[in-house]
């Protein structure tokens, strides 16, 4: 099952402390302080990669630490510096720091973000030395670094979305465009977690089967419609099983922007699915009515391997014109 938020408690390192020593030298009863400073803690930072299973590894933790650094010591050695902390999530992450309200985005691969910074270390003895001191047992602890509690969002970015009711094919028109394997079945709401295919370059993700009144929570609405908010092109399936391209059309439509304005105003293709269930004769009545929805309309069989290239090109086309 895909974990695609979580809450978790993350902090930064804290710094080391400094010390108090004193340098010795041969034959000289004091030679001065040597108390080095304690090292920085760790920071932490955010790391985007394209394992959209990545939130499940940290799950069942409470916390998650950066290493603190190390005290100061003799000779006026500096503390070690703590390693910083890097939290490997998925493109497409957002995280908002429930104490600030601050928000950061992983919007491409490999993206870096530090998120919270290690604490400083404290001064050794030999920090205060002067004219007037010359045996200074003065020395400072190392500050804490900083803490938060985060709450993590996954939002897929993808370049086309599949959105549609449930059964409307989307799955298997993924499979037959990409070469995946994902589970398919003839009945509602096989898929419970968004699917992701790799497309000539291109990545496309089919998004669990929307019902009415799924922008308003019914249902897994909102975990299923904030997976389509960054997909670039919203590839809408529709299935000539049902007959009622209006109706199923228009209600996904009105869910699309209940969720949000600007997902109704994405470019999308219209895609009557499953036409191998009708007679030609009532498949170009469907694709009459289809068209005057959307005249970007396109009409595939999986079983049909000619109409698969032929949206296949009209896909590479689409994403080719919005660069």
């Amino acid at each position: 099952m895909l974990v695609d938020e979580l809450k978790i408690f993350i902090k930064a390192g804290k710094g080391g402390d400094g010390v108090v020593r004193w340098r010795h030298e041969k034959g000289k009863e004091f030679a001065g302080p040597a108390g080095g400073d304690g090292g920085r803690g760790g920071s932490v930072f955010i790391k985007a990669t394209r394992n959209i299973s990545l939130l499940a590894r940290y799950k069942h933790l409470k916390e998650i630490d950066a290493e603190n650094g190390g005290a100061g010591a003799n000779n006026s050695c500096h503390g070690r510096d703590g390693d910083d902390l890097i939290l490997e999530l998925p493109v497409g992450s957002v995280l908002t720091n429930l104490e600030t309200q601050e928000k950061f985005s992983l919007d491409f691969e490999d993206q870096e973000i530090e998120i919270l910074k290690g604490g400083r270390g404290g001064l050794g003895n030999e920090h205060f030395k002067s004219s007037t001191n010359v045996r200074p047992k003065n020395f400072t602890l190392g500050k804490h670094g900083e803490e938060a509690r985060f709450f993590i969002e996954l939002e897929l970015i993808a370049d086309i979305g599949f959105v549609g009711l449930p059964n409307a094919g989307k799955t298997s028109l993924l499979n037959a465009l990409t070469g995946g394997k994902h589970k398919v079945g003839d009945y509602q709401f096989t898929t419970l977690e968004p699917n992701l295919g790799a497309f000539f370059g291109f990545v496309l993700a089919d998004i669990p089967g929307l019902i009415e009144d799924s922008s308003s929570g019914k249902g897994l609405g909102h975990k299923f419609l904030k997976h389509i908010k960054r997909t670039k092109i919203l590839l809408h399936c529709v299935s000539v099983e049902d007959k009622n391209i209006d109706k199923d059309y228009k209600t996904i439509r009105k869910e699309l922007k209940g969720y949000h304005e600007n997902l109704a105003e994405k470019p999308e293709l219209l895609v009557l699915t499953k036409t191998d269930t009708i007679s030609p004769e009532n498949l170009e009545e469907l694709i009459e009515e289809a068209k005057s929805i959307n005249p970007d309309t396109f009409s595939v069989s999986v079983l049909d391997n000619e109409a698969v290239e032929l949206l296949k090109n009209r896909l590479i086309k689409f994403l080719q014109d919005l660069k």
